[in-house]
């Protein structure tokens, strides 16, 4: 808290010094010695409604200006900056550096500690079937102590092997452990052999179940990948096929969030690849009203930036880095 000693600022405003030097009185009596309206009214023998609309003076006139030093570590400068350049609902951004697995740690907890508060109950969930930044978010949450999620529904297949859609179980099962939720699976791989598979699996009635929970979802949990899996990603299993990823990348694609891949401008990219995603449509995806992705790390800033000029996504918990990186190239 500063105060202006000059007065001039307020004396502009048609007041008398004495009403001036009485504000500033009351101003550094409430917020350099910490007391309390009733104690100054009785100490300068005037109302406290009085004391009250002198020290809304004191702010409006600039006797009074106040100022917000930063911890170490915390970085809401650089958050709102990524909200006003993209658009987002809000933006958390976390020290995190070093390797790609130190990078996932920050990114976890970071996370962790985000859903742990704004899932304060009634939320149904959609999350993606495999993403190393949210099983290490799911893996830092510590349990709720009563149900704040009520369903938590997969959005898309494992990527046709086996060892994904274990991984999909496991990310999906824990989450509903920790929320109090109830676990729901899509019983299928993530991507089909043509569309026309795609069309007849999602007529199956133990599909269609759950896709008919889709459009009540109120937030959805994903990851943000690039083109070029990572070690980590293709070490899962969860990597797509090399023909694919050139098909992709020729056609300008740059990311994708829950299989759905886009250019750098953030746009769906047009291929027969789309067709046979088994999960949620990109017009289903981006109707919910909250939409949460923890990706960060250089190798993602290209797939991060589509991500958020397309809106797949409304709340990113990011890094100082990627941040950065996000703001100088918007």
């Amino acid at each position: 808290m500063a105060f202006s000693r000059g007065g001039t600022a307020a004396r502009r405003g048609g007041q008398s010094d004495e009403q001036v030097r009485l504000m500033a009185k009351v101003a550094r009596m409430y917020h350099e010695k910490g007391m309390r309206q009733a104690e100054i009214a009785a100490e300068l023998h005037i109302s406290q409604p009085r004391v009250s609309r002198l020290l809304k003076q004191a702010v409006e006139t600039g006797v009074v200006r106040t100022t917000v030093s930063l911890p170490t570590g915390v970085h809401t400068d650089l958050e709102d900056q990524l909200e006003s350049t993209y658009g987002l609902a809000e933006a958390v951004v976390v020290e995190a550096a070093g390797s790609d697995a130190e990078v996932l740690r920050g990114l976890g907890t970071a996370a962790a500690v985000y859903l742990e508060t704004t899932f304060i109950g009634g939320d149904e969930v959609g999350i993606s079937s495999w993403s190393a930044s949210l099983l290490a978010a799911v893996e830092a949450m510590r349990p709720s102590s009563g149900q704040v999620v009520t369903n938590v529904v997969q959005l898309v297949g494992g990527v046709g092997d086996p060892r994904v859609q274990v991984e999909a179980t496991r990310l999906l099962t824990q989450l509903a452990s920790t929320t109090g939720a109830a676990p729901i699976f899509l019983p299928a791989p993530g991507l089909l052999g043509s569309a026309e598979a795609r069309r007849s699996l999602m007529a199956d009635p133990s599909v269609a179940q759950v896709t008919s929970l889709w459009p009540d979802l109120t937030t959805a949990l994903v990851g943000i990948g690039a083109v070029e899996p990572s070690p980590l990603l293709r070490q899962s299993g969860n990597g797509i096929a090399e023909v694919d990823q050139k098909s992709l990348q020729a056609a300008g694609a740059v990311g994708d969030v829950c299989l759905h891949y886009f250019d750098a401008a953030g746009d769906l990219v047009s291929s027969d690849f789309d067709g046979r995603v088994m999960g949620i449509s990109p017009e289903a995806l981006r109707s919910i009203p909250r939409r949460i992705a923890v990706a960060g790390g250089n190798s993602k800033v290209a797939a991060i930036r589509g991500a958020l000029r397309g809106e797949w996504v409304n709340v990113l918990i990011t890094d100082v880095g990627t941040a950065r990186a996000l703001v100088a190239s918007a």
